[in-house]
């Protein structure tokens, strides 16, 4: 039987930047098993783009230090993570112009480098929008996107370089259970021991706590993108774009490719991420593409390449379940991203390490632990997720 300090179950981006914290905290033996590979799962079908524009002031703070990090990320973990940090435009329903305004002073607060661009100023600045149905428009200047595998796999890779010790394509039958304690996990061939495990399985971290009793109400929805080639020499953004007007987003790829996303609001639908349709609704790519025609003439003409379905491991408030719980010793959650854990995992993970070595993180970073639902203390979003 093995014996660690901390196993960490599952290499997505919240698993990989946990235990490479936990290695560089100081933690002696810290073990990362994934039943894939890096980023197999939900990361490394995300969008990565890299925002801050977020109603709940916390999760404003992370993203914003999160911004930081990939700024930097390559001094981190030797890596850049492919980030481009082109800015991020957000288009803004004129019902949201008040709401918009005050998340705006918000995040300036916190140092977010943002603000609403004059109207004066949009034919200049997007020449390839149409305008009409627009509120405003917010531009982060320090915000951009990046590569999902390439970032996941830099922080394993740095982990292990600091003396972590990774096993890929290992499942993860069960977790061990002592009374209130959980004392290791399962595997195929052996047992492993250890003072604490991590559940960041994504998609299948509620299996993982029903080994052992846990309630864990997180259920996986099934998430469709796209990728387009879009014909040269036309006026395009050169940023990411969340247009919750057509309920859509779209972020560059390089090489004239774009990925294409439907944005809140929008309909989803609960799957078994042990088996669901991974090729994306020829309906759902068709209408796709028309939403973001009619607000950017310039796509027309757009070639689809690829469309493919991924998962989201989502919570009941749509913001991850992350941290130790009350009256339960040597675990901790770290999953239920609901579509947030890839722009904010980074920070997660750094604080997570801190709050598992240190018992030192800040009373707004401890409402993500999932003692929040017996509280009644659910987070409240002003938009995102499957809510109004």
């Amino acid at each position: 039987m093995t014996n660690v300090d901390v196993v960490v179950v599952g290499a997505g981006i919240l698993g990989a930047s946990t235990a490479y914290f936990l290695r560089k905290s100081g933690v002696n033996k810290v073990l990362l098993i994934e039943r894939g590979d890096p980023a197999s799962g939900g990361t490394g079908k995300s969008a990565a783009i890299v925002r801050s524009y977020y109603s709940v002031p916390v999760m404003a703070r992370l993203a914003q230090e999160a911004v930081s990090l990939f700024h930097n990320l390559e001094a981190e973990i030797g890596v850049d993570g492919g980030f481009h940090a082109t800015g991020f435009t957000q288009l803004v329903p004129p019902d949201w112009v008040n709401t918009a305004k005050e998340l705006v002073a918000m995040h300036q607060s916190l140092g977010v480098d943002t603000d609403f661009v004059p109207d004066s100023d949009w034919e200049k600045r997007f020449p390839w929008l149409e305008y009409d149905g627009i509120g405003a428009i917010v531009f982060e200047a320090s915000s951009g996107y990046a590569d999902p595998v390439q970032t996941t796999e830099g922080f394993v890779a740095a982990f292990q370089r600091d003396g972590g010790e990774f096993r890929s394509r290992t499942p993860v039958r069960s977790l061990m259970r002592d009374g209130d304690r959980i004392s290791g996990v399962v595997l195929e061939q052996e047992n492993i021991t250890a003072g604490v495990v991590v559940n960041a399985a994504g998609p299948w971290s509620r299996f993982l706590a029903e080994s052992v009793e846990l309630h864990l109400p997180i259920h996986s929805v099934r998430e469709q993108d796209s990728v387009w080639e879009v014909p040269t020499g036309r006026p395009l953004p050169t940023t990411p774009v969340s247009n919750p007007i057509e309920a859509t987003y779209m972020r560059p790829m390089g090489e004239g490719r774009w990925l294409f996303g439907r944005g809140y609001p929008k309909p989803y639908f609960v799957v078994d991420p042990y088996n669901y349709k991974e090729s994306a609704d020829e309906n759902f790519v068709l209408d796709l593409r028309d939403r973001w025609c009619q607000r950017i003439p310039s796509l027309q003409g757009s070639k689809l390449l690829h469309a493919y379905a991924a998962l989201y491991d989502v919570t009941p408030d749509w913001i991850p379940f992350v941290g130790p719980r009350e009256g339960l010793e040597g675990y901790c959650d770290a999953a239920g991203g609901s579509g947030h854990a890839f722009k904010t995992g980074p920070i997660f993970g750094r604080e997570l390490a801190e709050w598992i070595v240190n018992n030192n993180v800040r009373d707004d970073f401890r409402h993500f632990s999932y003692d929040r639902l017996a509280s009644g203390n659910s987070f409240n979003q002003a938009f995102g997720g499957n809510r109004v």
